[in-house]
């Protein structure tokens, strides 16, 4: 379940790449490490985002990123699961390619080999997102197959709003970052939940900081930027 959170995140991360050339970092090679931690502030585990290629400028691009999950011991360390993306950028508009999205899992030939497909639509954000702005409404549908589980996951974003732009202190440094909050409902193996989420996304970095809150508004975990380079 863990796993299948993290996939979400890292896809939910990514939303701010719609604001071409201001809330994503645009050279080969760059490279951003995200701590996830759990509802006390305990590091559960990284993430560790590269982009690995760019094609075309300005309006007209296709960027791939590698995002790459580790264990909470080694933030430097060999990746135990690694997810590719491809961004299409045409005309002010991202198209999402989420069927790029194809995790190899490493060391666990016990799970059997892992089948997977993702449709939907990301979230999108203007290039001149504003406060008070609203964002379309998201989804994505993450069906795995690996062997003797097959698994089905839903999520819906709604009520999309960007709520301040203000100053966040991370790991990583002080970004004056543009605050996001999205209702997410999920179903994942026939159960619902409902959670709330806030990002902070800042010019040419992307997501600094997200946060997930509970129907009960309890935090139950987030991510932040420990390194970028």
């Amino acid at each position: 379940m863990k796993k299948i959170t993290l996939i979400i995140l890292i896809m939910l991360s990514v939303a701010g790449l719609q604001a071409q050339n201001i809330f994503f970092p645009t050279k080969v090679g760059s490279v951003q490490t995200y701590a996830t931690l759990n509802n006390k502030g305990k590091v559960e585990g990284y993430v560790r985002q590269t982009i690995t290629d760019i094609k075309g400028g300005g309006n007209d691009m296709t960027i791939s990123y590698l995002s790459e999950i580790i264990d909470k011991e080694n933030k430097d360390g060999e990746a135990k699961m690694s997810i590719p993306l491809t961004i299409h950028i045409k005309d002010g508009i991202m198209y999402f390619d989420l069927n790029s999205m194809m995790p190899a899992q490493k060391d666990q030939p016990q799970m059997g080999e892992l089948k997977m497909e993702i449709t939907g639509a990301p979230t999108e954000i203007p290039t001149n997102l504003q406060v008070g702005q609203t964002l379309k409404d998201a989804n994505m549908v993450m069906s795995m197959n690996m062997g003797f589980i097959k698994m089905k996951t839903e999520v819906n974003l709604t009520n999309g709003k960007c709520l301040a732009i203000e100053d966040v202190t991370v790991p990583a440094g002080t970004f004056k970052s543009h605050k996001v909050t999205q209702t997410a409902q999920a179903t994942v193996m026939k159960i619902k939940s409902t959670t709330n989420t806030i990002t902070w996304y800042a010019p040419g970095v992307g997501t600094v900081k997200s946060e997930t809150y509970d129907k009960d508004n309890k935090l139950q975990s987030s991510m932040e930027l420990v390194a970028s380079k």
